[in-house]
């Protein structure tokens, strides 16, 4: 299966470590394609000029369409339990119109604490419950 990694830049390390894992279990794997810059500057893709320069989100929007689904590294981020960033959201509705699949790492956060977590279930994730293996 193509699979694209999705989640907050601020895990660039997690996302190219998750590509090498996901990989051995004999799927390719894309991520975002400005990772490596990210590794060095966490916040970068929070630059609007690089943004706009860059197209980033664009280029990720590409990478989600030629993929068979997503792969979305909800880790813990500013105390909400599985955090997903709006970017991600933009991903996973994305990945929902063109009938992808949709996987998370951990269970998506709860609605008191990230208003849009409604939208996110209702985009019918596979929860992976932190193992990779259960990928399929």
């Amino acid at each position: 299966m193509k699979l694209m990694i999705c989640g907050s830049m601020h895990f660039s390390k997690e996302m190219l470590e998750a590509k090498a894992k996901i990989e051995k279990l004999g799927h390719k794997v894309r991520v975002p394609s400005d990772v490596k810059e990210c590794l060095d500057n966490p916040d970068l893709n929070m630059d609007l000029e690089y943004c706009m320069r860059t197209n980033i989100d664009k280029q990720d929007f590409d990478q989600v369409a030629k993929s068979d689904g997503i792969v979305v590294l909800n880790y813990d981020k500013n105390g909400i339990k599985g955090y997903i960033g709006g970017a991600t959201l933009m991903e996973i509705g994305l990945a929902r119109h063109l009938n992808k699949k949709i996987f998370l790492l951990q269970d998506p956060p709860d609605e008191k604490e990230l208003k849009y977590a409604l939208e996110v279930k209702v985009a019918r994730p596979v929860i992976l419950n932190g193992d990779l293996t259960r990928i399929s």
